[in-house]
């Protein structure tokens, strides 16, 4: 049997309005309790609709065999009930979005590491040393010296290695 509750409720509504004398009072009453079990029969119906997603998701837990399928009922209740399940692992579509996404990573990362190597094959430039300097000028050609030095032992050339 099916009820057209939207055409229930609006001859809930026209019967309301059209017998607003007070000696019809029982026929107000009549349609009142009628339209009041039509909130309680919508309500049932949303709950029962609630609960058979419930029933579902227990009938697959029943008829889990292996891990496999344990795992899945797991995770179908969890979302049924907006549970997160941080301990399991992805599932296989969610698998290829990772891959994606680490496929883009890769090749950012080896894009910067052609940039990194070509700074590498450029020398370092420094100061040439002629020889004819004085004490202070002795110095600071002793410090150019350990700067080329701290600059190869860092792998980069200067300019005059080959």
């Amino acid at each position: 049997m099916n009820i057209d509750k939207q055409a229930l409720r609006e001859e809930f509504l026209n019967m309301q309005d059209h017998y607003s004398d007070p000696a019809d009072r029982e026929r107000q009453e009549i349609y009142i309790a009628a339209e009041e079990l039509l909130d309680e029969l919508e309500a049932a119906e949303h709950r029962i609709a609630e609960q058979s997603a419930i029933v579902a998701a227990a009938e697959k837990l029943v008829r889990c065999k292996g891990r496999y399928h344990s795992e899945l009922n797991y995770r179908a209740l969890a979302k049924l009930f907006g549970v997160i399940t941080p301990d399991l692992p992805p599932l296989e579509h969610e698998n290829v979005q990772c891959a994606d996404a680490a496929e883009v990573e890769i090749t950012a990362l080896r894009q910067r590491i052609v940039e990194l190597e070509s700074k590498l094959s450029k020398p370092v430039l420094l100061p040439k040393t002629n020889g004819y300097w004085d004490e202070q000028e002795k110095a600071y050609e002793e410090a150019i010296t350990l700067a080329k030095r701290q600059v190869r032992l860092a792998g980069f050339r200067c300019e005059g290695d080959e």
